[in-house]
């Protein structure tokens, strides 16, 4: 795995898991799971862009570069909606507004990742 990934990946974990816990001692159990819910959507689909769009050769192209960041796009939305939609139909306990909390505060670490490569 390449290290920027990593770094995002436990970055994210971090947020998620600290999202987690204020939810859990302010609001309970189901907020707790649905908060780690929330970061766990956020970052699967930030893995399922890089796994898709990082898979470069390395004599790639610019078109095949962007070919692939925007395949890799495509695969983080169809992640996420997948799994939001998996959530809300499975979970019954399910709390909305730490699920949604964790999961924004998790595509922040994202933003932030971008921006510190700049």
């Amino acid at each position: 795995m390449h290290p920027q990934v990593r770094w995002v990946l436990v970055c994210q974990l971090v947020v998620t898991l600290a999202v987690g816990l204020v939810a859990g001692v302010a609001l309970g159990f189901d907020a707790a799971v649905s908060a780690v819910l929330g970061g766990g959507i956020a970052m699967a689909s930030a893995s399922a862009y890089a796994w898709r769009a990082l898979r470069l050769s390395k004599q790639a192209d610019a078109r095949r570069v962007f070919r692939d960041q925007v395949a890799g796009e495509g695969y983080k939305f169809v992640v996420t909606l997948l799994l939001f939609t998996v959530v809300f139909k499975s979970y019954a306990q399910l709390a909305a507004l730490p699920l949604f909390l964790a999961y924004v505060a998790t595509v922040v670490v994202y933003w932030m990742a971008l921006l510190r490569q700049q």
